[in-house]
């Protein structure tokens, strides 16, 4: 984003003058009367893109801004901001990441929340959904020796050891956000037996690239990272959504507690909430919608959610369960690797 520099009021004297004291003022000086709006953000630049674009279009009068990161650095550059904010909105992490910050976040029910689910719905209207994820397996179907797997049981067979990559749980809320699931599914056996087939790698867009370059057969991701490869005619790549159950997580915005814009910050989550921004996040950056109101089959090649078997995992457990359970992951890929 190009930064004008400011104006002086010599500058703007002359300006008006020139006009004959109206209003109606240069682009330049128009730009700098604009409301900004920060947003930190974990999104990509397809989404971020997709967002600026539709506000400029539907928010004229504001000018926003992103800084991007990863969740938790994100949440703690926050937390190290308190005292005097420099965001404005956080967009956007799960639950189980967001649990431990929420006494950052500002209180907010969009008008455009009554077209989400009250499951979308945060603690004390403290966030909400502004898309959801859903666990899959992204498959390289010429890495493959046999049968395509179909189901996290799959995965956990020993004729996939060395085949499978996922993100550290410990620093991905993608991969702990799986794992957790798994073991719910599998058990700690099958968990442990998952173990003994997988690859941690410590980047999480690692996963999707190299399965994407035929360096894994598998890898373990959300449908968003996925499709991108399905979509640009990578015909070899496949989404698995597991037979024996997969899960949905709530992908959630909030508005930082103090933040310099507030007014602009309010709009700009209803239209980050809006159906016309959330179609076209799902068409341009592959983000399944938190709305009620968008079938995503008549867009994408992408399965309703009616059609995909989903085990309903509590994101509280999940959070309050965190620390418990990198332990008993790390020691299963301790014993995986001794072994």
């Amino acid at each position: 984003m190009t930064h004008l520099p400011p104006l002086s009021r010599r500058q703007m004297l002359k300006l008006l003058a020139a006009s004959g004291g109206a209003c109606a003022l240069p682009a330049r000086a128009l730009a700098q009367r604009a409301e900004q709006v920060v947003l930190y953000t974990t999104l990509n630049s397809q989404s971020v893109e997709t967002a600026n674009d539709m506000a400029r279009e539907k928010m004229p009068g504001v000018r926003p801004s992103a800084v991007v990161g990863g969740s938790s650095q994100l949440l703690k550059r926050i937390e190290a901001e308190a005292a005097k904010p420099k965001s404005d909105l956080f967009w956007t992490s799960s639950a189980n990441i967001m649990n431990a910050y929420r006494a950052l976040f500002e209180p907010y029910l969009s008008p455009e929340a009554a077209a989400i689910p009250g499951t979308l719905h945060g603690p004390d209207k403290l966030w909400t959904a502004a898309n959801i994820h859903i666990v899959v397996a992204m498959v390289n179907a010429r890495q493959l020796a046999g049968a395509a797997p179909a189901s996290w049981a799959d995965l956990a067979d020993p004729r996939f050891k060395g085949k499978i990559i996922i993100g550290d749980p410990g620093n991905s809320s993608t991969a702990y956000t799986a794992l957790w699931g798994i073991e719910r599914v599998l058990g700690d056996a099958g968990l442990k037996a998952l173990a003994r087939n997988v690859s941690v790698s410590t980047s999480a867009s690692h996963v999707v690239r190299s399965v994407g370059q035929g360096e894994y057969a598998v890898g373990i991701t959300f449908e968003s990272t996925a499709y991108p490869y399905v979509a640009g005619g990578q015909k070899e790549i496949g989404i698995m959504y597991p037979e024996d159950g997969t899960f949905t997580v709530a992908d959630n915005m909030a508005l930082v507690k103090g933040g310099p814009n507030p007014k602009a910050a309010r709009r700009m989550y209803d239209l980050l909430l809006s159906r016309d921004m959330q179609l076209a996040l799902l068409q341009n950056a592959y983000r399944r919608p938190s709305r009620n109101d968008i079938d995503v089959s008549k867009h994408l090649g992408m399965p309703p959610l009616a059609d995909i078997r989903i085990v309903t995992a509590d994101e509280a457990d999940a959070s309050a369960d965190r620390d418990a359970f990198l332990r008993r992951w790390r020691a299963h890929v301790a014993a995986a690797r001794a072994g």
